[in-house]
């Protein structure tokens, strides 16, 4: 192992270096730092979040760059607003002994015009955000065209979230001979496109394996039913009483409620998404760093900022639609030399897709239980007996114990230990004596929909199929969160080009049909009609005849069933019908290739429906 010194570092960043601690330069740092320090070239590094990425590319800017110039010479460009704040900070104490450094943050949310000044007093390395970044750039506010290093900071993250337009033109108005450095995780084809475009023979390093998953991280996943998700998730917060942790979501709004949950429950959680602002954002990873919040419920996208130490799970509450996202997500924790633990807390029918997850990452999930009640209430008790044999004596408190001597004279030792730990047994004891087994056997046909042939099973047409960027888990998941129902619930989907039929139990059947009576999605009606199941098979080809109950939609001529159609006749009617202006643009948003979109998107906006009900509050109280 090289030390700082012996990768050629000058005595400035040495200083800086020994300030923050630094002992021995990580694998990443190790591979690139000679090669940014000694030769003027393209570079891709491939390497897991936690690896030291930032000093990789810092360290060797810092010592190229002429400070005494108040010409922008470094460009750094990252997802977010918090990433983008972290790599500045830290920029600027690696640079602490390096006089006239001035770098400089340029990020959403805060004023385009303190940014601006702060550039035009002379910044030698500005971090930015691809959108930000643009928008200075076309009103003029900032000079990139003389700048000789550019970096690509978590590249595939950057055109995950849509940023490759704005890196293209940002890069389009910058010096063809400077040099570009591209730090990754991962290495989709989106950014080897963007490194044969703007990159020139570029030297290549891997941490690893590309996609890998590092081994301080072991991987763990909990097999459940769906409607009891949460409760897992609480019993493995219970089961370990020290946890330091990031939950995470896919949706802005399943962030907020599961931390709204955790905190109404006595939990110290907080969440990170979007919708807050700036300031919100900072006030909740204060308390994140300072541990005032021990679980922090976040989307994805909010997370890539996330660069704190000695987390110790990751638990993915629910697994992001790209696979490859969870690279990320595992690299928040076994970050410096330190172990972790990703946990995945999944349903049947989604344990399929744990398989592509383990062929990205390299290594395998082991199935573990949720632990029982019983379970949790010895680690809480044991936990407690440690805090209380390693608490430092405060001897404020003698001139009390005479007093308290007095008030346990006749109680035994035994005695007094049962009291004492009683306290808090019982709370944990009383909540989870009666509690049930959430874990669910893994049968042979895990990782796929399981068919239901319950003859008490309701079969339904709903007008959304492929076209409207739903596969049938998608769909599935978009009915169980609007109609807030368990996974299981819902069962033999099977999504069409144009529409789809899925089951339910028939218990439900009149909640479904109300739901969707004048249900709007982006203002066009959604429909829902009873159909009939005709052989159980998730081909539908028999489901063409309606039972007479259906749900009914609302146009603008008035109220009116669906007919007893074959398919293609159907279609005929809803032509024929244009003369409605809402049916028209009912079946323009159903067919025109042009609306593409995600079935994230349609799920978020229709789960502001279900947004406002009130979380079940549960029995633990803290």
């Amino acid at each position: 192992m090289s030390t700082f010194q012996e990768l050629g570092l000058n005595e400035d960043l040495l200083k800086g270096i020994a300030d923050l601690g630094f002992e021995t330069p990580s694998e990443v740092q190790e591979k690139a730092i000679p090669i940014l320090l000694n030769e003027e070239t393209d570079l891709v590094a491939l390497a897991q979040t936690g690896t030291g990425k930032t000093a990789a590319f810092g360290f060797p800017m810092l010592q190229k760059i002429d400070f005494s110039s108040r010409t922008t010479q470094g460009l750094i460009l990252s997802p977010t607003r918090e990433l983008c704040l972290q790599i500045a900070n830290e920029m600027k104490a690696y640079g602490k002994y390096c006089k006239g450094l001035n770098v400089v943050a340029i990020y959403g949310g805060s004023s385009i015009t303190d940014q601006a000044r702060e550039v035009k007093r002379g910044a030698q390395i500005i971090v930015a955000t691809p959108g930000r970044m643009k928008d200075m750039i076309s009103r003029r506010l900032v000079d990139i065209t003389k700048i000789q290093y550019s970096v690509l900071d978590e590249a595939d993250e950057m055109l995950n979230m849509g940023f490759k337009e704005d890196i293209t033109d940002i890069l389009s108005g910058t010096p063809d001979d400077k040099n570009t450095w591209l730090f990754s995780a991962t290495m989709p084809r989106e950014v080897a496109t963007i490194a044969k475009k703007f990159m020139n023979d570029p030297k290549e390093i891997t941490v690893g394996h590309k996609n890998e998953s590092t081994n301080s991280v072991s991987h763990e996943y909990y097999l459940v039913n769906a409607r009891d998700r949460y409760q897992a998730l609480k019993r493995l917060a219970d089961a370990n009483p020290d946890i330091f942790s990031v939950i995470f979501c896919r949706t802005k709004r399943d962030t907020q409620k599961v931390a709204e949950q955790l905190i109404e429950d006595g939990y110290s959680a907080g969440a990170l998404h979007g919708d807050l602002s700036q300031n919100q954002r900072d006030i909740v990873m204060k308390q994140f760093r300072s541990r005032q919040i021990q679980m922090l419920v976040a989307t994805d996208v909010a997370a890539r900022g996330i660069d704190v130490d000695d987390i110790t799970h990751v638990i993915n509450y629910q697994l992001s639609d790209e696979i490859e996202t969870y690279t990320h997500r595992s690299g928040r924790t076994g970050r410096a030399g330190k172990t972790g633990v990703s946990m995945v807390i999944v349903s049947k029918s989604e344990v399929r897709r744990l398989k592509s997850i383990e062929r990205i990452i390299n290594q395998k999930f082991e199935l573990k239980e949720i632990p029982n009640g019983m379970e949790i209430c010895e680690v809480q008790l044991m936990s407690l007996a440690n805090k209380i044999h390693n608490t430092e004596i405060n001897h404020e408190i003698d001139k009390y114990l005479e007093d308290i001597n007095a008030l346990f004279e006749d109680t035994s030792k035994d005695e007094l230990i049962k009291k004492f730990f009683s306290v808090e047994f019982t709370r944990f004891f009383n909540y989870y004596q009666k509690s049930k087994n959430l874990n669910v056997t893994a049968g042979a046909d895990s990782g796929r929909e399981r068919p239901q042939s319950s003859g008490n099973a309701a079969r339904y047409f709903i007008n959304v199929g492929e076209k409207d960027g739903y596969d049938w888990m998608k769909l599935k998941d978009f009915l169980k969160d609007v109609l807030d129902l368990g996974r299981d619930d819902v069962f033999k989907v099977d999504v069409k080009e144009t529409f789809s039929f899925f089951n339910t139990e028939k218990e439900h059947q009149e909640k479904v049909l109300a739901f969707f009576t004048d249900y709007k999605d982006n203002g066009r009606f959604v429909n829902v009609e009873v159909t009939e199941d005709r052989g159980g098979s998730r081909g539908g080809g028999r489901d063409r005849n309606r039972s007479g109950g259906g749900g009914r939609r609302r146009d603008g001529g008035g109220d009116r069933r669906r007919s007893d159609k074959p398919r293609g006749d159907r279609r005929s009617s809803r032509r024929s019908d244009d003369s409605s202006g809402n049916r028209s643009d009912r079946r323009r948003s159903s067919d025109s290739g042009s609306d593409n979109r995600s079935s994230r998107s349609n799920r978020d906006k229709s789960e502001f429906k279900t947004s406002h009900s009130r979380p079940t509050r549960s029995r633990r109280k803290d």
